[in-house]
C-alpha cells in the first residue's frame, strides 16, 4: 500500500500540473469506486468544475475544487492515479477517467485516471461545507511533520497501551501516514524493538521515536523525488526508495549497522524485520 512519502510523491508531481483545469467529462467504470455520492451523480456534480489546487492528509489526497466543494481518494493498496494525454492508452483496471481542458492549446487534451487492480480504491466528493461523515479522515491523528509531534504526546496517546509499538504507530488516529514500510524504518532509526508493549517504553524510547517519525519520512520523501514525465514513464509507480531501506524486506540480510543477520516476525498480523542486536527486546 503506498504510505506517506509515496502519496506525497503523487500530489507533487500532478497538483502544479492540474491546478486551473476544468472537468469536461467523468467516465466511470467501476461504479463501486465512488463510495459518494452514487456514481451518477458524482458525475454530474464535479463536470464543469474547475480544480483548484490538491493536497494530501495523512495517506489521503483531497483536490478541491475553486466551488469550494472537494473530491477526496484514497489509493489504497494498489491505486495509480496518472495525468496522460488523452491519446495514451489506457491501462488495465481503469475504473475513472477525469477529462480535462484549460490547458495551453498547443497541449494535448489531458486526462486523469485512475487504475486499481484490487478495486480497494475509493473517491468520495462533498459539496460545499458538506460534513465528511464518509472518509474517515476527521479520524486521522495528527501528521508527522507536525510541531505538535512530540514525546509527550506520544507517551500520553500510547504509552499505557499493551499493543506493541509498531501497532501503535500503524494506528492512523494516533499518527497519519505511517504504514508497515516505514514504521519497519522508524523503529529501526529509533533502536526500538518493534513487538515491544508500547507501555513499556520509557521517556527516552519516546524521545528516539518523536525524532525518527519525521526525520525517516521526510528522508524517503526527498529519495522518491521525480519528475512528472519519469512519473508518467513509469506508469507511477516508479518509487525509489527501495535502495534505501535498511530493514524492510530485507529480512536474512546484514543489518546495515553491525552486521548481524535481520531478523523477519509477525507482529501485529503485519510482517515485520529488524535487528536483534539494535532492537533488543525490552527483556534482552
Amino acid at each position: 500500500m503506498p504510505e506517506l512519502p509515496e502519496v506525497e510523491t503523487v500530489k507533487r508531481v500532478l497538483e502544479p500540473r492540474l491546478r486551473g483545469l476544468t472537468i469536461t467529462n467523468v467516465t466511470v467504470k467501476r461504479p463501486e469506486i465512488t463510495a459518494y455520492p452514487n456514481a451518477e451523480e458524482f458525475c454530474r456534480l464535479v463536470t464543469g468544475q474547475i480544480i483548484s489546487h490538491m493536497e494530501r492528509r495523512g495517506k489521503f489526497l483531497i483536490l478541491h475544487l475553486r466551488s469550494h466543494d472537494r473530491i477526496i481518494l484514497h489509493l489504497r493498496m494498489t491505486g495509480c492515479l496518472l495525468l496522460t494525454p488523452a491519446d495514451l492508452p489506457e491501462e488495465a483496471h481503469t475504473h475513472i477517467i477525469f477529462s480535462l481542458s484549460g490547458s495551453p492549446e498547443s497541449l494535448p487534451a489531458l486526462e486523469l485516471r485512475f487504475s486499481d487492480m484490487r478495486r480497494f480504491g475509493r473517491f468520495w466528493l462533498l459539496r460545499e461545507n458538506e460534513a465528511d461523515t464518509y472518509t474517515g479522515i476527521g479520524k486521522l491523528g495528527i501528521e508527522p511533520f507536525d510541531a505538535a509531534l512530540t514525546p509527550a504526546y506520544l507517551q500520553a496517546r500510547f504509552g499505557k497501551r499493551r499493543k506493541t509499538v509498531k501497532e501503535c504507530l500503524l494506528d492512523q488516529n494516533g499518527v497519519a501516514g505511517i504504514g508497515n514500510i516505514y514504521s519497519d524504518e522508524i523503529l529501526f532509526t529509533a533502536g526500538i524493538y518493534p513487538a515491544r508493549p508500547a507501555n513499556s517504553l520509557k521517556q527516552e524510547d519516546w524521545e528516539r521515536v518523536a525524532a525518527a517519525v519525521p526525520e525517516r519520512l521526510t528522508f524517503f520523501t526527498e529519495k522518491n523525488e521525480i519528475t512528472s514525465e519519469d512519473y508518467l514513464q513509469s506508469k507511477g509507480r516508479n518509487y525509489r526508495n527501495t535502495p534505501f531501506f535498511q530493514v524492510y524486506g530485507r529480512g536474512g540480510q546484514p543489518c546495515p549497522v553491525c552486521g548481524n543477520k535481520l531478523r523477519r516476525i509477525v507482529v501485529g498480523g503485519r510482517s515485520s524485520v529488524y535487528c536483534p542486536d539494535c532492537q533488543k527486546s525490552e527483556e534482552a
